[in-house]
């Protein structure tokens, strides 16, 4: 979701991309043939505004601020499965989402009633702060009120993002996404950098105690948000109706001809219309490559969630760190983060994404070990869980932008956001899976069950990447021609 400059009245409207027909059905007049340029730009702007500003709303409303909140009410390990679940889970109502979205002639329009709702949602959550502290309702009455926020709010983003996904699919050039995404996470990783430690402060040191200053946060939050979908009236419109109607990748990418213009991208020669007798879940799972790509991210999204939740539990109720410390390092992650994620873009529009994750999803998957071990000594506050932080925030700013990037590379135009509503509810159900194994681990093991839950992690991760392998994208490269270009600019640079 995402920013920019403007100067128009009304959103903008989306030209259909121009449409070969076979000669019988030539119209007689044809359409207009793309988006104008001056139009991209300013979409682009727009919604790497709209990144910005959703990135504080972001970590306020989750992450380590939230866990936080929680740690404070005395919250158990089944509580942090739950909260860090709940967002994965409701990916199931994804598809009901991009059916309701295929139905509007705008995704504008659809994007403002569920994004906005879902973030004035967290007001209420602000006056049961308040109440708190006027002793209307206890803790657990507060916790409660938490988490049914998180599902109220989860819910209707998740019929809100597969139509975000597609609309901004729609609107970056295809050339330009590696570098387009790689700027956008960049720049919501430098908010991050710089707002998430002040957060952080303001919440351990506020007069009032930690549960006040949260809520305080928790209002400006609220605010950054709603400003974010402000800057979305500025990008493109798109009318979902119209795109899949008239718009549809080929099935044979070899009978695809980009033509390209100024900004790289490409305009559709279709050749394929489909007619309104084609069954949509048959066209699935004829969709071989999106099988093999729906298996990887559901296995990899479960093998990932049996731990991820548990790392700020660790160092905030184990390790028993300072918040603001543990603000510190997301922080420290979100640098690196920032400072890799243009430098993975530009690399994956040159060897494409696949290659990437392999190789970068091998480092993830043994991270989870290095944690075995750590302690509350000097030595490993200042040196080794920093480091620990940067390697994760290198390695994950690829596959984050990697995943994104391959989804949208191998899904048809036509139908689009539900096959990203579809990819999402099983990342989503398998996540929610991992991560009620780990709370279930963590909860009646103990202090143990975390390094071991970190353990079974990383071994669950190396096997989700075995059916990456088989996931075809075009351009890319494999591992091999990727070593050899990192080792041919060695040599030029040496001689």
């Amino acid at each position: 979701m995402d920013s920019a400059q403007i100067e128009t009245a009304s959103p903008l409207t989306l030209e259909i991309p121009q449409i070969v027909l076979p000669p019988k059905a030539l119209p007689t007049s044809r359409p207009s043939t793309r988006i104008s340029k001056q139009a991209i730009r300013t979409s682009l702007k727009a919604s790497t505004g709209d990144a910005v500003f959703s990135a504080i709303f972001s970590l306020i409303t989750g992450g380590i601020l939230l866990s936080n909140f929680l740690v404070e009410l005395d919250a158990s390990p089944i509580v942090f499965g739950m909260l860090s679940s709940i967002p994965m889970l409701v990916n199931l109502i994804q598809p009901l989402g991009a059916y309701l979205s295929e139905r509007t002639t705008s995704r504008f329009q659809y994007a403002l009633r569920t994004y906005g709702i879902s973030r004035l949602l967290w007001l209420f959550l602000v006056i049961g702060i308040v109440i708190f502290y006027w002793g209307g309702i206890n803790s657990h009455q507060l916790m409660v009120l938490t988490l049914l926020i998180v599902l109220a709010t989860h819910l209707l983003g998740g019929l809100g993002n597969a139509s975000w996904l597609s609309w901004i699919a729609m609107i970056v050039p295809r050339r330009l996404r590696g570098r387009y995404f790689g700027l956008r996470n960049s720049a919501a990783s430098l908010t991050n950098l710089l707002c998430l430690p002040l957060a952080g402060l303001a919440v351990s040191h506020w007069p009032g105690g930690a549960l006040q200053g949260y809520g305080v946060v928790l209002l400006v939050g609220i605010v950054f948000g709603i400003v974010g979908l402000w800057c979305q009236y500025f990008q493109v419109d798109v009318n979902p109706q119209l795109q899949n109607t008239v718009v549809e990748y080929p099935q044979n990418s070899e009978s695809f001809i980009p033509q390209k213009d100024e900004l790289g991208d490409e305009s559709l020669s279709i050749a394929n219309i489909s007619s309104p007798q084609n069954n949509f879940a048959s066209s699935i799972w004829k969709n071989s490559n999106f099988l093999r790509f729906l298996l990887y991210f559901g296995l990899w999204m479960l093998a990932v969630n049996i731990s991820a939740p548990f790392f700020n539990l660790y160092m905030l109720d184990t390790l028993h760190l300072d918040v603001s410390l543990v603000t510190l390092y997301t922080s420290i992650q979100a640098g690196a983060n920032l400072l890799m994620l243009i430098l993975w873009g530009k690399l994956a529009d040159k060897i494409g994404n696949r290659p990437i994750l392999i190789a970068v999803g091998i480092l993830v998957a043994v991270s989870p070990l290095l944690w075995l071990g750590t302690s509350n000594h000097h030595l490993d506050i200042w040196l080794w869980l920093p480091l620990l932080h940067i390697l994760a925030g290198v390695t994950w700013a690829a596959i984050d932008l990697c995943n994104n990037n391959l989804q949208i590379g191998i899904t048809p135009i036509k139908n689009q956001a539900i096959y990203f509503a579809i990819a999402a509810a099983v990342s989503g159900a398998s996540g929610a899976l991992g991560t009620t194994i780990g709370s279930f681990i963590a909860q009646f093991i103990g202090y143990g069950g975390l390094l071991g839950l970190f353990t079974v992690s990383s071994l669950f991760r190396l096997v989700a990447l075995v059916p990456l392998i088989f996931v075809k994208e075009q351009p890319t490269q494999s591992l091999t021609q990727m070593i050899q270009v990192w080792l041919g600019r060695k040599k030029i640079a040496q001689s």
